[in-house]
């Protein structure tokens, strides 16, 4: 019989389940149990009437146990938490956010990164961590690590995962990690030692790293079998977070979900759902440099991570995770909200119609999308914010097209997602009615789209010939225009058997990116199909084709939400425009301009980028014309469209702008009129506008100066454009008479050609009061000439970041600045790397008498210049960075120098007094440069102004390093360079320098140097 485990007063105690092959009887006397870690009764009444009636907590791990005795997976996450909080002193932190902070370098969120590299302050609060456990929210759907394809197609990948791990800074390493981590597996959630395999680091000698011996050691001491101790190499057991940075090798436990006494080290880390990892424990000992090489950290640590669907999987006896609490009740919620059969877990063939594997999509996305959008990502148009928009639409079109569910299934099960996972991570809970919001509105907007290109694949497969691929453009118009993510187009099409024509499709990205790279103003008028020559402006015009009524661009309200609502516009094609001449119709698969009668797309002018989008026929919703770029000639509005089917005069077509890019170029225009304002106040009057330029990523402005703008400067344009965000003041627009205008004291306006009427752009004054007689209003506040569109309340900036700021020629300077997350993220970077430029000072200042250590740091603060240079961050960070790394680079070399001399003047002293001032002085010392030896040399000479030297020094890589010095009273019969060259050429080297001094090297083969020694008298 099983004797008892101890108890903790207070606290229910821990007992095996004696029916449970499972429970360990073998646990070590005087290891206090867990307290209250996993409080589930055996019987599956809920643990706190357990509790409450006295009853013991169990763990049971057998396949024989029944369903009502399995953990919830919150007690699993808890008692993990505890265990290590309790039992092991380690601090419990919460999740930190799944968004990067700081490092542009780093691809995944790890927030002790600093700590690994030593670059954390030493103030900070992260600096007092020594040990740490947490669970910690990770997606995965984007970079080196992409879980995203293979998400539903099998049981156990995920976009979204919870990683429950222990951290160690500087404390406890591999014995005590690993002794841990068995402890907590076979005592604690009691999981049967005979199905947990160990790996470890077999060695790479490409990297001169050796086995991890001592890693297997350990397990093997802790009492697992030979047999079940496994090694592997660096590309199973060397674990890297990014292609530099921390790293170390790591020990992997495997667990065999067969068992029944068979030997399964053959199927381990081979892909077989049969026998799956469930921790990595990461030894951080090294750190990888931009070079690839190796260099030791000045600490070890510890860095685990336990996925805890696997281990909910193995303590609920599932064989997947989708079968566990932490998804079945967002299984079931899914099939109360649809019509299809209820999940049965089927994969591959089996699962017809791929119902299962829906299931599996919508479960997972919607937990990634609650954590996701809590977290600030949101779904867009570049980086973590179109991995997100790919990720909603793949579960839209699961829900709407596989498992035939009604609009808005997604959002409602958000409440069910809190359910789950609220508990854990309470910001859900907090930010559930903003996750529905957001969900909803952006599946609105992709189910219209969805339809549309599910009509479009359809009519064109129809209308294709037997056996050929499905045609590139239109693949094109889906993937540009409604957004598709390729594999989604590619899904659609397996689906019915047919491939897409890649070849043509790949010409196409070509294309498109060479006329998104233009930038010289020069290279667009070279575009036969948007800029109309003067023989077609005048046959419009004698053909009274009326000018374009592009009004309904400035057709926008600011909704509920803060969300700005875009109306769409209908309009009737006038004329077509390609390759220099007018048509009245075009056939498919061309690029041509189209000219409406009106329009509500954004041509480029004003130095505000074109709109994107696309535009539809009038009754026939499944064809779509991608609209690329768009400009302004002679009054008529040119969009410049690939057609998908032939487009003629007289069509009736509705227009769509691409909201989300053109609320970015709104959200930095205004930006633009802030910091036009900012530089004049802190600049003062005589800053003038030069020129501008407003994309949707970043607005670039160019100004009169008269000379640098100092760093305190760009601070203070930075604070008074943050000071106009919070005021959050609205933005008056109106058209106004050109003369009426300019004599607004205080305008802002550039050289160049303005409409009349021309519109006026006023921050937090009506433009009636900045038109009053005599008002001076506008010069409080920016007051602007501007035909471009913008925000309708300066709030909706949030954040701008000046990132870059330099004279283009003298007395004018451009400046280049993002807004919003951006601005947010460029400071968060900025922060980043000044802890990493103030660990790197502290280290300077210490005492270093290494010339390799000395040089190794001087060669950080050149690699750390170069990051600080290339990286996006507040300018005015940038230029303290930079000035703390110039003088940081002037004491290394400094150093260097001092150091060498020393070292040189000691060698000197030992061959002066070796050769007592001989007229030729020919030997060997060691040197680790060929600096050092020629400061030798130097200094001999000095101290022995009779003396010709010349001295060699082997390194280990069998290189020969020569230098030599000639006196002055063997010259010109005797030259340096001369000598130099004998000795190196009788080495197979090479040799340069003056008649007095003289370097070069050869390769030490045999005595060759020491007969090059021996030769040298006879020059």
């Amino acid at each position: 019989m099983a004797r008892p485990l101890p108890t903790v007063p207070g606290l229910p105690a821990l007992r095996p389940c004696s029916p449970c092959p499972a429970s360990p009887s073998h646990r070590p006397s005087g290891r206090p149990a867990l307290p209250s870690a996993v409080e589930r009764h055996g019987c599956g009444r809920p643990a706190a009437a357990a509790a409450a009636a006295g009853g013991a907590v169990v763990w049971c791990c057998s396949p024989r146990r029944g369903a009502a005795s399995c953990p919830p997976a919150g007690q699993v996450r808890a008692a993990f938490l505890r265990f290590f909080e309790e039992r092991h002193g380690h601090r419990r932190l919460p999740s930190a956010p799944v968004r990067p902070r700081g490092d542009p370098r780093l691809l995944f969120v790890n927030a002790f990164k600093p700590i690994f590299l030593g670059t954390v302050h030493p103030r900070s609060e992260l600096a007092q961590h020594r040990r740490v456990v947490n669970s910690q929210k990770c997606v995965r759907a984007g970079g080196k690590h992409n879980d995203l394809e293979d998400v539903g197609r099998d049981t156990y990948h995920h976009t979204f995962f919870e990683m429950l791990g222990n951290w160690s800074f500087g404390d406890y390493f591999k014995e005590e990690a690993c002794s841990m981590a068995w402890e907590l597996l076979t005592e604690v959630y009691e999981i049967p030692r005979d199905r947990l395999y160990v790996t470890y680091f077999g060695g790479d000698p490409s990297l001169g790293l050796s086995a991890d011996e001592e890693c297997r050691d350990v397990w093997l001491r802790l009492g697992v079998p030979a047999s079940h101790v496994l090694p592997f190499p660096l590309k199973d057991n060397f674990w890297e977070m990014g292609d530099t940075g921390p790293c170390g090798p790591c020990t992997e436990i495997h667990y065999d979900h067969v068992g029944g006494g068979r030997n399964a080290a053959a199927l381990v880390n081979q892909g077989s759902p049969d026998v799956v990892e469930i921790w990595n424990l990461v030894f951080m000992q090294y750190s990888r440099e931009v070079e690839g090489n190796l260099l030791p950290l000045p600490q070890h640590h510890v860095d685990t991570g336990m996925g805890l669907e696997r281990l909910v999987t193995i303590l609920q006896n599932k064989r997947s995770n989708y079968d566990t609490d932490l998804f079945t009740p967002i299984l079931d919620a899914i099939h109360k909200g649809c019509r299809a059969p209820r999940y049965q877990g089927l994969v591959g063939d089996a699962d017809v119609g791929r119902v299962n594997m829906a299931y599996r999509v919508v479960a997972d996305h919607v937990r990634t999308l609650c954590v996701c959008i809590t977290d600030g990502i949101y779904p867009g148009f570049s980086g973590a914010e179109l991995v997100l928009r790919r990720i909603l639409r793949r579960a839209v079109r699961f829900c709407s097209e596989v498992l035939q569910a009604p609009p808005g299934l997604l959002a409602s099960l958000v409440p069910t997602v809190v359910e789950v996972l609220g508990d854990a991570y309470p910001e859900l809970t907090r930010n559930a009615n903003q996750i529905k919001d957001i969900i909803n509105e952006n599946e609105t907007a992709f189910l219209s789209s969805l339809e549309r290109g599910r009509h479009i694949i359809e009519r064109t497969v129809q209308q294709m010939e037997p056996s050929t691929n499905f045609p590139a453009e239109v693949a094109w118009s889906l993937y540009g225009s409604l957004g598709f993510p390729l594999d989604l187009i590619d899904l659609m099409l397996e689906e019915k058997g047919i491939s897409l024509d890649s070849a043509a499709f790949n010409e196409l990205v070509l294309e498109d990116a060479k006329v998104r790279g233009r930038c010289l103003p020069g290279s667009e008028q070279g575009n036969t199909n948007t800029h109309l020559d003067v023989h077609s402006l005048a046959q419009l015009r004698s053909s009274n084709v009326p000018a374009t009524d592009d009004s309904p661009k400035y057709a926008y309200t600011l909704g509920q939400h803060g969300h700005y609502e875009f109306s769409p516009c209908q309009a009737t094609v006038l004329m077509l425009y390609r390759d220099q001449s007018l048509h009245k119709e075009v056939g498919a698969g061309q690029r041509c301009g189209v000219i409406l009668d009106r329009t509500n797309f954004y041509a480029e002018q004003g130095g505000q980028d074109s709109d994107q989008g696309y535009m539809i026929r009038l009754g026939q919703q499944d064809v779509l014309f991608p609209v690329e770029s768009v400009h302004l000639c002679g009054g008529y509005v040119i969009h410049e469209v690939t057609a998908v089917e032939t487009l003629r005069a007289g069509d009736q077509m509705q227009l769509f702008v691409d909201e989300a890019q053109r609320l970015a170029c709104m959200t930095n225009h205004t930006a633009t009129h802030l910091l036009n304002f900012a530089l004049r106040h802190v600049l003062g009057d005589s800053t003038e506008q030069r020129g501008s330029h407003v994309t949707a990523e970043r607005l670039r402005f160019d100004f009169d100066t008269k000379g640098h703008v100092t760093v305190e400067q760009l601070q203070q344009v930075e604070q008074v454009v943050q000071d106009l965000i919070k005021k959050n003041e609205v933005v008056h627009m109106a058209e106004v008479p050109l003369t009426l205008a300019r004599r607004v004291q205080g305008l802002r306006a550039v050289d160049e050609g303005y409409p009349d009427p021309v519109r006026i752009v006023s921050l937090g004054v009506p433009v009636e009061s900045v038109l009053t007689c005599d008002s001076e209003a506008a010069m409080q506040t920016s007051v602007e000439l501007c035909c471009g569109t913008h925000l309708l309340q300066t709030g909706s900036v949030e954040d701008l970041a000046i990132i870059s700021e330099r004279q283009l020629v003298k007395g004018i300077s451009r400046v280049i600045a993002v807004t919003g997350g951006q601005a947010k993220q460029a400071r968060e970077v900025g922060q980043c790397l000044a802890m990493e430029v103030d660990s790197v000072s502290l280290r300077m200042k210490q005492r270093i008498t290494s010339i390799p250590e000395m040089q190794n740091l001087s060669k950080e603060v050149g690699q750390l210049t170069q990051v600080v240079a290339s990286t996006a961050m507040p300018q005015w960070q940038r230029k303290e960075l930079q000035t703390i790394l110039k003088a940081l680079q002037r004491t290394a070399n400094t150093a260097i120098k001092k150091l060498e001399l020393q070292q040189a003047e000691k060698k000197a002293q030992v061959l002066l007094a070796k050769y007592c001032n001989q007229p030729v002085i020919i030997d060997t010392v060691p040197a680790d440069s060929l600096s050092i030896l020629m400061k030798v040399v130097n200094q001999l000479c000095d101290k022995s102004p009779g003396s010709s030297v010349l001295l060699l020094s082997p390194q280990a890589s069998g290189e020969v390093l020569c230098a030599c010095q000639v006196s002055k009273n063997c010259l010109p019969a005797f030259s340096a360079a001369d000598w130099a060259m004998a000795v190196c050429t009788q080495m197979e080297g090479k040799a340069g320098g003056s008649p007095v001094v003289a370097k070069g090297s050869g390769n030490a083969k045999g005595s060759a140097a020491e007969h090059c020694c021996s030769q040298s008298w006879s020059i």
